[in-house]
């Protein structure tokens, strides 16, 4: 019986696996890996659970890895991934290894109440002499319990599969070149056509018929010519071009990646494969995926997202046309107390439109805060009066940040710069102003620190009557859930420490 290893551990990666346990080359390793990443499309095809063995003592394998089908019931419910083998319990194992050829055990065996059909397929790594060694061996296990109908589906699944299989014995698939991952790659129960070496289309399934169907096909399409079909269907002649040329290249042997088509307002994913068992032209298999919705879905996305910057601009633009509204009546304010006020609400209404500014060019709405305070702080000067010289520069980097916590953190910041600049330097003609942030994955912190005067003896953060530190209180506590703290600078001025979860669950 095999041994089923590793009970209770966590199970580690394929190339961990491979590297505790064999020799194996970089070149075998990232062979096995892309086998791995192309076997679902075997599994599915085949019926079968496949795993697969590496030899790691002489006579003795180990399963590194384990695929199930999504075409019928598995062979494997327990994980046999830390599995061992002998070659005296699974000897088409060692057989496989040796002279690099496929078997299939002559009578099923039961596997735990199970009736499996086991099949090996040796691994070979493309190219020459060490090289195009076989380095592993894939087991192919079928439940024979499984209820199946034979149908002309299942049996040109079954012939694909058999085309697939010996070319991972030949070392011809996968290749590098013919990866395609994704999500929306289109898998075996989407759709599949078969063609012939010509491209002539010898059989195509139920899912494949409907969308060719959906994509203005409404003939048979066995017996066409797939690349004329994907022309006359294609509203794009492009996209009909290009999807075309990739049949022709996988005709050709050569793997080729997705194309898309659209036509009568469906949309489908095409992905060519070509089959050539021991080197011999077979055709290609060509997988078919309607997307139809899936890209009705990302158009929506895509005018949600546009309205939402657009909504972000006109934001900006009415907060710009207030501000110099504010700033106008500034001027014309004979009042200093007044002047004083506008001025400032000048400040904070300039800052939150710098933030819609950055969000109307964000696709994700998120923003780059240092770019924001970069703008902001020349506009703080611009408040010192003109015989005052007091510098200001930033240390480190906030990043970016969501949008959530992109407003008040400006306004906190610019609230604490403009408190630095009035209150530190009333009496003092020049100075400086130092914005420093410190960031790790779970906090982020900044500190606004200058060399004036300095707090006084009374100062109290909790009963400060000024309107600025009242909103930096507001917007620390019910918008970023952080932590302030305002206190004498260890050289002389004064120290503001901004402390905000990056982790916080109301983001």
């Amino acid at each position: 019986m095999i041994a089923v290893g590793n009970r209770g551990r966590p199970v580690s990666t394929l190339s961990n696996l491979l590297a505790a346990h064999t020799a194996l080359t970089g070149a075998a390793v990232a062979h096995l890996q892309r086998v791995v990443a192309e076997w679902q499309l075997l599994a599915d095809l085949s019926f079968a659970d496949f795993l697969l063995w590496v030899p790691v003592a002489p006579g003795r394998f180990l399963c590194v890895a384990q695929s199930r089908p999504t075409t019928t019931a598995t062979a494997h419910p327990e994980d046999m991934v830390g599995a061992t083998a002998s070659a005296s319990q699974v000897p088409q194992l060692e057989r496989a290894l040796q002279d690099a050829a496929m078997r299939r055990e002559d009578q099923p065996r039961w596997l735990r109440g199970r009736s499996v059909r086991r099949e090996v397929v040796p691994v070979r790594v493309p190219g020459e002499g060490s090289a195009g060694d076989v380095v592993a061996v894939l087991g192919r296990d079928t439940n024979l319990a499984a209820p199946r109908v034979p149908s002309t589906l299942e049996v040109s699944y079954l012939a694909v599969a058999a085309d697939l299989c010996q070319m991972v014995a030949d070392g011809t698939f996968p290749v590098a070149a013919g990866r395609d991952e994704g999500s929306s790659t289109p898998r075996v129960g989407d759709g599949l056509v078969r063609l012939s070496s010509s491209g002539r289309v010898l059989y195509a399934s139920p899912n494949a018929a409907s969308a060719f169907h959906r994509l203005g096909r409404t003939e048979e399409l066995v017996g066409a010519d797939l690349a004329t079909v994907v022309r006359e269907v294609a509203d794009d002649a492009v996209e009909a071009g290009e999807a075309a040329e990739h049949l022709r290249e996988a005709l050709a042997g050569t793997p080729s990646s997705r194309s898309e088509l659209e036509g009568h307002r469906a949309s489908a994913l095409l992905r060519a494969l070509p089959l050539r068992p021991r080197g011999v032209p077979s055709g290609a298999l060509v997988l078919v995926r309607d997307v139809t919705e899936v890209r009705r879905r990302d158009r929506a996305l895509l005018s949600k997202d546009a309205t939402i910057r657009e909504i972000h601009h006109r934001v900006k633009n009415n907060l710009q046309t207030v501000a110099a509204l504010l700033r106008l009546q500034a001027r014309r304010t004979p009042h200093s107390e007044a002047q004083e006020a506008l001025t400032e609400s000048v400040r904070r209404v300039a800052s939150i439109a710098l933030v819609h500014e950055a969000l109307a060019a964000s696709v994700d709405e998120r923003v780059d805060i240092d770019e924001v305070l970069d703008r902001v702080l020349p506009m703080m000067n611009d408040l010192a009066r003109p015989d005052r010289r007091v510098s200001m520069r930033r240390e480190g980097e906030v990043g970016v940040l969501p949008a959530v916590m992109a407003t008040p953190l400006v306004m906190v910041v610019t609230e604490l710069v403009s408190n630095a600049l009035e209150h530190g330097f009333a009496e003092r003609a020049s100075g400086s102003v130092v914005i420093a942030a410190r960031r790790t994955a779970a906090q982020l912190e900044v500190e606004v620190r200058d060399d004036g005067r300095g707090l006084p003896e009374t100062f109290s953060l909790e009963r400060a009557p000024g309107l600025g530190l009242q909103i930096v209180r507001t917007l620390v506590d019910s918008e970023l859930a952080g932590s302030l703290s305002i206190r004498p600078g260890e050289d002389g001025g004064t120290q503001a420490v901004l402390g905000v979860p990056l982790q916080h669950r109301g983001r």
